[in-house]
């Protein structure tokens, strides 16, 4: 049997594409390696809040396109950056007329389309019946009742040809394996995360240093299916985490919730030596990139006092103070700089110097001259000067890789030479040129989600018309 399309991937960006293509008159089948109607995926893990660029989905588009070029620093692709401006808002109504309910928090600005129930104030997993699951199950029961195909426990090994084009998926399944013949193939099946051999080749020297904070399900077989038939990626060293504590690698109370973010902006992070690693005012998914990037990812520590601990710590939904110490953390504290750095095995002249330093530069305001900088213009620094001086041991945590296969505004995936693939496209995290570039900029996993699996469910109509 021949669909119109088959989808990689029962995440949001493929369940939104396989029930916008049935509204259209598509035959589709979606497949996914999971098992039972709670399988696995980022999305409902996710914390539910549709943003694009931390901005409001409803400002103009002009305004949005603008908000997530800087914050990629340019990187990412205008025209996808306009595609998600121009479609978001209807996008999200989309999804609320299938039956997806939302609350509005009035008191943040980017934060009016939140998918309901929203997530407990508390640490550690809290997905069931919170809003990403409640929708992932109704677009599921309204693809089904729209007659559409789901087979899970079903991984996808490779792509079949015809005359040069994508004409479905092979995949395995308990029973063995099985062709799905298709006119055109979405891949929909998350990032590479979970992938140790791609994290070590675009991510991290030492893969296994950085905390998975997702469902550990996307392990890059879209992303293999497709450079196989010679699709181009980009801006394959990038991805959308948080700072964590070091011992959410052995205590899940600790993630994905409550990260460090907060607390590191305002402080330093500094590594043995007791030099600060980054510029911790670009942000903590910038900085965790960059400490994966690091030989050592698990050699650095957050350096705060008293008042960021009793500040900045809590700031956010989810604060690490107290949530961190409720969920069992160590904070390490001490009467002076020298007893900390002893503490925690960092050298006592370094971590003083650094101190030192950047004191000395918030006061002057020469923070621009520290090695390496610090920006002020999206996080303000601290002085850390108030005994007793704090730290916690840090790791970076993963989400999702920001890298993947390069698409146009249609969803085609392109080829090296900048050519679509016939039949073949992407949606949500396995698609690269929208988040990451030299800020580790991050747009929005969810609405680039929705919004890339409705265009390419009305892409793939339009073809076949």
């Amino acid at each position: 049997m021949k669909r119109d399309l088959v989808i990689m991937g029962a995440g949001l960006a493929g369940l939104t594409a396989a029930v916008r293509a049935r509204e259209l008159g598509l035959s589709v089948a979606v497949l996914d390696q999971g098992s039972g109607d709670r399988y696995l995926c980022n999305s409902r893990y996710s914390g539910g809040i549709l943003h694009l660029a931390f901005q409001d989905i409803a400002n103009d588009p002009a305004s949005l396109t603008r908000a997530m070029t800087e914050a990629t620093g340019g990187f990412i692709k205008s025209s996808l950056a306009e595609l998600l401006a121009q479609n978001g808002l209807r996008t999200v109504h989309w999804l609320r007329d299938q039956g997806v309910r939302f609350i509005r928090n009035p008191q943040v600005a980017w934060q009016h389309w939140v998918l309901a129930p929203p997530r407990a104030i508390t640490g550690g997993l809290d997905w069931e019946g919170r809003g990403p699951d409640l929708a992932l199950r109704t677009l599921l029961a309204r693809l089904r009742t729209l007659g559409g195909e789901v087979h899970l426990d079903t991984r996808v090994e490779r792509a079949l040809i015809r005359d040069g084009r994508c004409a479905g998926l092979v995949a395995r399944q308990p029973s063995g394996m099985v062709e799905f013949e298709a006119n055109a193939v979405l891949v929909a099946d998350g990032g590479f995360q979970a992938n140790l051999d791609l994290m070590k080749q675009h991510v991290s020297p030492k893969p296994d240093g950085v905390l998975q904070r997702g469902s550990g399900m996307s392990r890059g077989d879209g992303l293999r299916l497709a450079t196989e038939l010679g699709a181009a990626t980009t801006g394959m060293e990038a991805f959308y985490g948080h700072l964590l504590v070091r011992e959410a690698f052995e205590n899940p109370k600790l993630w994905p919730y409550p990260q460090v973010d907060e607390i590191a902006c305002a402080g330093v992070v500094v590594d043995r030596a007791g030099e600060r690693v980054a510029d911790e005012g670009l942000g903590g998914v910038y900085l965790a990139n960059q400490i994966a990037h690091r030989v050592d990812p698990l050699g650095c520590h957050v350096i705060f006092d008293a008042a960021i601990w009793d500040t900045q710590g809590r700031q956010s939904r989810i604060p690490a103070n107290p949530h961190l110490l409720r969920g069992g953390a160590t904070l390490v504290e001490a009467p002076t700089l020298a007893a900390l750095a002893e503490r925690i095995g960092v050298s006592a002249q370094g971590l003083e110097r650094t101190v030192a330093a950047h004191n000395q530069a918030i006061s002057t305001g020469q923070c621009a001259q520290l090695t390496p900088a610090r920006s002020t213009a999206k996080h303000a620094p601290a002085p850390i000067v108030g005994a007793p001086f704090h730290a916690f041991a840090i790791c970076a945590g993963i989400t999702h890789t920001a890298g993947g296969l390069q698409i146009d505004e249609r969803t085609r995936v392109l080829d090296q030479s900048g050519a679509p693939i016939a039949g073949l496209h992407a949606a949500g995290a396995a698609v690269g040129g929208i988040e990451g570039g030299p800020q580790a900029g991050y747009v929005g996993g969810l609405m680039k989600a929705l919004v890339l699996g409705v265009v390419a469910a009305e892409q793939v109509a339009g073809e076949r018309s």
